[in-house]
C-alpha cells in the first residue's frame, strides 16, 4: 500500500465552491506532504482559481467533470443521468482504486445514493451510516447515524455501534469507547419500539462497551463516546446542536460589547475565550464519513469553508493509515452478518 493518500475532492460542491474547496486543498497539502488531491470539476473554472496559488504540482491534479449535481435534484435520477458530474466522476475514482477517498460538500442525497450504488457496501454491512464528530465537554462524540437511514432497524443500529466503536478507537485513539443509545430516559424499558428492540441486542453485544441509554441533554456533557440512533433523531440532534451553539456564541459576543466595562473585560478574556470556542467549532473536526462502504466517502457541510475542507482531507489520511475500512470489514464479516 502506497504511503501517499490520494483524495478526490468535489471542487464544485457546496455553497462556497470552488474557491473554498481549492483553498482548503492548498492548506491541507501544505500540512501533509504525503497527500495528493484530485480537484474534480469543471477544468476551466478550477484552473482559473488555481492561478491564484503557488503549490507543489505533484500534490494537486485537476480531473475534468463537466456537470454539477444541484442540491434540489432528485438524487437517484441525478446519479443516473449526470454521468460526468463531479460527484459521479469522483466516486468512480474511488471505485476504480484511483483515489483512496472522496470528499464533497455537495448534495447529501446524491452522495448517499452514489456511495451505495457506485462504490458499494462492504459485504455484510446492511446500511452505511453518516457519522460526524460533535464537540462535547470532554472532547468529541461520534453521532451515528445523522442522516443516511431514517427508517433503521435494530440490526442496523447494532452495526452502527460496532463501526462507530472501531472509528473512535482507531481514529481518535479512545480505548474501549463508551456506546450509548439515544433515548427519552435512562430506564431500559423506556423508548419507542426501535429503541426497546435494540437495547437488549446492544446489551448482549460483546464487541462493544455499551453503557445504556443516553438522553439528549447528556450528549453535550460527553456521557458516551459513540451515540447511536436512527437518522431522523440523529439529524435533529445535529441540527439543533449546531443551531444552539451558533446562537450562544453570537449572544456571548453581543453581551461582551454592551458596555465599556464589558468591552474591557472582553479584551482580557479574549485569548481564553477564543481557545474555548474553538473546541466547539464543528469545522475543527472535519466531515462526516459514510461508514461501511468499499471506499471512503466523506460529506462536509454545504456551507463548508477552507478550514473544514482542509481538516476533512487530513481526516482521510488518518482513516487510510489506520485501515479503518479493513477493520470494519473484519469486524462485520467475522460476525457472519447477512447481506441484504
Amino acid at each position: 500500500m502506497s504511503d501517499i493518500t490520494n483524495i478526490a475532492l468535489d471542487a464544485m460542491g457546496g455553497d462556497n465552491a470552488p474557491a473554498e474547496m481549492i483553498k482548503g486543498a492548498m492548506d491541507a497539502i501544505a500540512k501533509e506532504p504525503l497527500m495528493k488531491v484530485f480537484l474534480v470539476g469543471r477544468e476551466d473554472v478550477i484552473q482559473k482559481e488555481l492561478a491564484n496559488y503557488q503549490y507543489n504540482k505533484e500534490q494537486i491534479e485537476v480531473v475534468n467533470a463537466t456537470e454539477v449535481i444541484e442540491t434540489a435534484e432528485p438524487p437517484v435520477n441525478a446519479i443516473r443521468r449526470k454521468k460526468d458530474s463531479s460527484i459521479v466522476v469522483g466516486m468512480k475514482m474511488v471505485k476504480e482504486g484511483k483515489a483512496d477517498a472522496f470528499v464533497s460538500a455537495g448534495s447529501s442525497g446524491a452522495i448517499l445514493v452514489g456511495g451505495q450504488v457506485l462504490i458499494g457496501r462492504i459485504k455484510g454491512v446492511e446500511r452505511p451510516p453518516l457519522a460526524p464528530l460533535i464537540p462535547t465537554e470532554k472532547g468529541v462524540t461520534l453521532l451515528i447515524d445523522c442522516g443516511a437511514n431514517v427508517d433503521a432497524r435494530p440490526s442496523h443500529l447494532v452495526q452502527f455501534a460496532k463501526m462507530g466503536s472501531i472509528y473512535m478507537e482507531h481514529v481518535l485513539g479512545i480505548q474501549n469507547p463508551r456506546v450509548g443509545i439515544v433515548n427519552i430516559g435512562a430506564e431500559e424499558e423506556k423508548g419507542n419500539a426501535l429503541v426497546k428492540e435494540t437495547f437488549p441486542l446492544l446489551k448482549e453485544e460483546k464487541g462493544i462497551h455499551f453503557i445504556g441509554s443516553v438522553e439528549a441533554r447528556e450528549i453535550p456533557h460527553g456521557q458516551a463516546d459513540v451515540v447511536v440512533c436512527e437518522a431522523f433523531a440523529g439529524n435533529i440532534i445535529l441540527k439543533l446542536y449546531e443551531g444552539v451553539g451558533a446562537v450562544l456564541i453570537q449572544k456571548v459576543k453581543e453581551g461582551m460589547m454592551t458596555t465599556l466595562r464589558s468591552k474591557i473585560g472582553a479584551l482580557l478574556i479574549k485569548p481564553a475565550l477564543k481557545a474555548t470556542l474553538k473546541t466547539f467549532d464543528a469545522s475543527e473536526y472535519g466531515g462526516a464519513p459514510l461508514l461501511g462502504l468499499n471506499g471512503l466517502v466523506v460529506k462536509t457541510h454545504g456551507s463548508a469553508k477552507a478550514k473544514e475542507v482542509s481538516n476533512t482531507l487530513t481526516q482521510c489520511v488518518t482513516f487510510k493509515r489506520q485501515k479503518i475500512n479493513e477493520k470494519i470489514k473484519e469486524c462485520i464479516q467475522s460476525d457472519g452478518a447477512s447481506v441484504e
